[in-house]
């Protein structure tokens, strides 16, 4: 496999886990927040990460590399100012 090719699979299974875990996550404390730790939590919180999953991974996706450029030009700018 070509290093581009593998550099953009990578950037596709990295988007995957980073976006499930992160839905994961916050669906759960959100839920949490909301409903509280009573029955039926697992039934609400099921339906809530499947649909915070769906919008987390196509952005971030998209959203990555305006991420990753914006941290160049951060980092850029504080190296600069050393």
């Amino acid at each position: 496999m070509s290093k581009q090719k593998f550099a953009r699979v990578h950037q596709f299974v990295f988007a995957f886990y980073m976006s499930g875990i992160m839905s994961l996550m916050m669906s759960g404390i959100i839920t949490f927040i909301n409903t509280g730790l009573t029955e039926g939590f697992l039934e609400r919180w099921g339906p809530a990460f499947l649909v915070a999953w769906g919008s987390a991974f196509p952005l971030v996706i998209f959203v990555a590399p305006l991420a990753g450029r914006l941290t160049a030009r951060t980092l850029r700018v504080l190296a600069d100012e050393r």
